[in-house]
Formats: structure tokens, C-alpha cells, sequence
């Protein structure tokens, strides 16, 4: 585990992350009736309520949200009129059991037909629970305005050079706005800019440069995809396992230590807010 002056580091769950959990829970959920629930009574939890009665059609991902889709029909191929949508936050995750978990940090528990249990815990209660028409996401502004997804076969260099080119905003930070493509948050952003050789403070990124770290994101995530995503704390799959991609990370959090591109020290700084590690050397301006 990755850490800093005795501060273990953390990071939202991401693109890799929310897909394993997505995969996990698909087998194990699609299929299945929800008969209950009960849940935190801050808003941010409260709808998942509003779930009870469906039956659980499939588990889609958008970005970085998982979208449930749910209906009420007993058609043997229905359409889900609802979709639970859960933003895990930086600490949440979701499992399913026999029993319903004792934990002080549970946020949701949705009981199955087959006498399962869905379980959501949050630490630090920055997640997200709703339920909203299928499709329908205008009250949820970030999901609603989210970018392409990263391996969509549409988004090519061009379309993404136009997109970053649409903001001044630095690189990193338009990346993490989820504007130009979804599902990347800090340890990605780092990582594909460190290997597409671009400065995270850059404000403009030229056609070929923007080809180049379309090419980067995508190698990233599917890398840490293949490795059930990233640990620094908190995230664990459903399976209760932790990620390994953290095993593999070559600039996210090794801010001191050397580039693994030309030796010289990875650079820290805060950057918009956000602690950004970089290469003076392999990412000059």
C-alpha cells in the first residue's frame, strides 16, 4: 500500500475499479427480486428505498457510477423502467451475503428475493445512492454531463483533441472534470499524462499529443482492469479482495522517487486543489 510521510494515500474509486465491481456483482445479482430495504436517512442514501419491488434486469457502468437497471415486469425479456445508481464515493462499496452485515459504516442494505443480502457501506459518506427513470439523469448533473467512455470505438484523436480543446482549464484538471472523457480520476490522469510524456499543467495539448494520451488512458485502465483495479485504502471488489494494480503504478504516489522513464525524482504539487506527481524531466512544458 502506497503511502506518504505516515499518510496512506486515497483516491475515488475509478473507470477500473467501479468495472470490477460491476462485473462481480452482475453474476451474482441479475436475475434476483428486491424485497426490502433499509437505508441511511441522509439524501444521499434515502432513495435506495425507492428500489424495493424491482426485480434487478442489469448492471450497466457509466464513468464512474454503476447504473442497476430495474423493472417491475414479469416479462421473460423486459425493459427496466428504473435504475439504482450508486456512486461509491472514496470509501463505498458494495457486497452481497447471506445475512445482513453488523457495521457501523452501512449506508444500504437491500434484501433479495432468494434471501440474500445487498450491503453498501460508506466510511466517509461521499457516495451516492438515487433512483431515477432508466436513462433519466438530469438530477444528477456530473453523471448527466459525463463524457465518452475511454474505449468507446467512436472516440478517436481528433474527437478527443477537440474536447480538450474546448477548455483552458490545465490538462489533468479537464480530465478530471470527466468532460472530455468519463471514468478517469486521479490516479489514472497521472499515470496516462506520465506516460503520454505531458505535463499535467499544460493547457493546451496539441492533435498528435492528444492521440498520444487517448492511446495512454486507454493502455492504463485496461492494464488496471486486467488487475481488478487499484488499493491505496479503502476500495475492495465485492468478492472482499483488494485491487493489485497499486503493485504496478509508475508516477501516481511516488512523488521522491525515480522516474522510472529517466531517474531523475517525480515531482509533487498540488494542482487545482489535487496532489499531482509528474516528471520535470519526461514532462517538461
Amino acid at each position: 500500500m502506497l503511502h506518504r510521510a505516515g499518510r496512506y494515500l486515497g483516491s475515488v474509486p475509478e473507470l477500473p475499479e467501479v468495472e470490477t465491481v460491476r462485473r462481480q456483482l452482475e453474476p451474482l445479482i441479475v436475475g434476483t427480486r428486491i424485497t426490502g430495504c433499509r437505508a441511511h436517512p441522509s439524501p444521499r442514501f434515502r432513495d435506495a428505498s425507492l428500489a424495493t419491488g424491482h426485480r434487478i434486469h442489469q448492471i450497466n457502468r457509466r464513468g464512474k457510477y454503476l447504473l442497476v437497471g430495474l423493472h417491475m415486469s414479469a416479462a421473460a425479456d423486459p425493459v427496466p423502467t428504473q435504475e439504482l445508481v450508486i456512486h461509491l464515493g472514496m470509501t463505498g462499496g458494495v457486497s452481497v451475503g447471506d445475512s445482513p452485515p453488523d457495521d457501523p459504516y452501512l449506508r444500504a442494505c437491500w434484501s433479495l428475493g432468494d434471501g440474500r443480502y445487498m450491503a453498501f457501506r460508506d466510511i466517509r459518506r461521499f457516495g451516492r445512492l438515487a433512483v431515477v427513470a432508466a436513462g433519466e439523469y438530469s438530477l444528477l448533473p456530473t453523471l448527466h454531463r459525463l463524457g465518452p467512455e475511454p474505449f468507446d470505438p467512436s472516440l478517436d484523436g481528433v474527437a478527443f483533441h477537440s474536447a480538450l480543446s474546448a477548455s483552458r482549464r490545465h490538462v489533468k484538471t479537464n480530465l478530471l472534470s470527466q468532460r472530455p472523457i468519463a471514468g478517469v480520476g486521479n490516479i489514472y490522469a497521472d499515470e496516462a499524462l506520465w506516460r503520454a510524456r505531458i505535463n499535467p499543467a499544460a493547457r493546451r495539448v496539441g492533435r498528435e499529443r492528444a492521440a498520444v494520451l487517448l492511446d495512454s488512458i486507454r493502455a492504463v485502465l485496461g492494464e488496471a482492469l486486467a488487475n481488478n483495479g487499484t488499493t491505496l485504502r479503502d476500495y475492495r471488489t465485492p468478492d472482499g479482495e483488494s485491487g493489485r494494480n497499486q503493485e504496478r503504478l509508475d508516477c501516481y504516489g511516488r512523488g521522491g522517487q525515480p522516474c522510472r522513464a529517466c531517474g531523475a525524482a517525480l515531482a509533487t504539487r498540488q494542482l487545482d486543489q489535487r496532489t499531482t506527481t509528474w516528471c520535470r524531466s519526461c514532462q517538461a512544458r
